[in-house]
């Protein structure tokens, strides 16, 4: 068996329920202009808890797959985002 892979990322959507989807970035040079170029991926990864939130930088995991596109799991808030606190409706008032 192989060594899992390990990305750390921010979360761009927590719509669903146990799974968030992360953005990850690398930095690459570019073959022919020899420039630094960003590059991004978006993984989905199972949140079996729902601890991450929008905006949250996480680290997440290679796992077996555990759906048509999920394949990594949250293994570690590594930052939450500012601001993360969303007031429940009774506390608008």
């Amino acid at each position: 068996m192989g060594k899992q892979k390990k990305f750390t990322g921010v979360v761009t959507s927590d719509k669903m329920q146990k799974t968030v989807v992360v953005k990850t970035m690398h930095l690459t040079r570019h073959a022919k202009y020899s420039k630094t170029v960003k590059l991004y991926n978006k993984f989905k990864a199972h949140d079996e808890k729902g601890i991450a939130k929008l905006g949250d930088t996480v680290s997440i995991v290679e796992t077996r797959p555990l759906s048509k596109d999920k394949r990594f799991r949250v293994e570690q808030v590594i930052r939450k985002a500012a601001g993360s606190h969303v007031p429940a409706p009774e506390e608008i008032v």
